[in-house]
């Protein structure tokens, strides 16, 4: 019943709004709009989420504003019938829901699962505040098994907490064809913000909210730390490194041409100090430059990297450092390929390689999209 009455005065409004959006692909299909929003400014690739949590037009706003967050549409999903609308989505078994676009270099989905949880009752079974029914009720919707793992921990953790007296019934599901919502309805609290907040403030949602989270219902974004990656003390780093790694990274030595782990490696994967883990390189920018050693034209992370002047051997170069552990990398010159004419020659004592197949389990996730973008190519 929340919002039939309201939506009368303007049924005309919906109509030029709902020919507009099946024209943009907001009517009632599930591609063309993830197609639109498939890519960041810089042309990488953005990752989805599916959250529902009652009224959609309420669940837009949080993630909107968070960081790293692209776009927000609200829609349909987890029914059986196909393209549902406003009048018919509960009949065809379909809750509300919010799809989130999102830049996995800006913002994690286990910050997303805050944000989420910080937006519901997730002890009402029945729906969510005002909003009665099936339609509205609580759920994540995981698209891969990573998301469903976080899901699951999260909602864990939440029940652990001793936040709620009962226990949490928001449901874990397996993602299905999302149809975004009509026109009309998105971005309501940008189109008609008068109404929204009308209903907002009568809806019960903030007050149980403030009541349950108090100065915690805001997510506090997590600033990059640079304790992620941290250098281990000088007696550690002797039992941890070979003493060729010891004495490239700490002595700034360096390693034989041609008889060094990486030089001719062919794999697809990232490069990262052998010393703290900090991304460095990316095969994808690694070259043949026939010198014996690793070499790239371009850092993966150019923040983790640290230029010096280097006048050892009687000449000048450019020496190359990782900025967290201090490791002496090797040099870059300027006699590389296009597009960067550089040549950042590496030893491979300094890295420590990751498949492209292993990322996500060694805890670099965010940069399998720059690979699954290549083989698109």
């Amino acid at each position: 019943m929340r919002r039939h009455l309201w939506l009368i005065p303007i049924v005309a409004l919906g109509v030029v709004l709902g020919a507009a959006a099946v024209l943009s692909g907001r009517g009632g299909g599930e591609t063309l709009q993830t197609a639109q929003v498939a890519e960041n400014a810089e042309g990488k690739a953005m990752e989805r989420a599916i959250f529902a949590g009652g009224c959609f037009w309420c669940m837009e706003p949080p993630f909107e504003k968070f960081d790293g967050v692209a776009t927000v549409i609200s829609g349909y999903t987890g029914g059986t019938g196909e393209n549902p609308t406003y009048e018919d989505y509960a009949q065809k078994g379909h809750v509300e829901v919010v799809e989130v676009a999102y830049d996995p270099a800006k913002v994690t989905y286990a910050e997303l699962l805050q944000v989420f949880w910080r937006q519901i009752n997730p002890t009402d079974a029945g729906g969510q505040f005002v909003d009665r029914g099936t339609q509205y009720g609580s759920a994540i919707f995981y698209l891969d098994d990573e998301q469903k793992r976080l899901a699951e921990e999260s909602k864990k953790e939440l029940d652990a907490s001793g936040r709620y007296d009962k226990p949490i019934v928001t449901e874990i599901l397996k993602a299905s064809t999302f149809y975004p919502a009509e026109g009309y309805h998105q971005d309501y609290h940008k189109t008609h913000p008068i109404r929204y907040k009308f209903y907002r403030s009568r809806s019960g949602r903030d007050q149980y909210l403030d009541k349950v989270w108090g100065k915690d219902r805001e997510v506090k974004k997590a600033e990059p730390s640079a304790s992620e990656y941290v250098k281990p003390s000088d007696e550690e780093l002797k039992k941890k490194l070979t003493p060729l790694q010891y004495n490239v990274t700490q002595k700034d030595g360096t390693e034989p041409a041609f008889n060094n782990e990486y030089w001719d490696n062919k794999r697809e994967g990232i490069y990262v100090d052998i010393v703290s883990g900090e991304p460095l390189f990316s095969s994808l920018d690694k070259f043949r430059s026939g010198t014996g050693w690793p070499s790239f034209t371009k850092p993966l992370v150019p923040e983790n990297i640290v230029e010096r002047e280097d006048r050892s051997f009687f000449t000048t170069r450019t020496e190359v450092r990782s900025k967290h552990a201090d490791s002496h990398l090797g040099h870059v010159f300027d006699d590389g390929p296009a597009p960067t004419g550089l040549r950042y020659c590496m030893n491979s004592a300094a890295l420590r390689f990751i498949p492209r197949e292993d990322l996500e389990k060694e805890g670099y996730r965010q940069f399998k999209s720059l690979f699954e973008e290549q083989a698109e190519k």
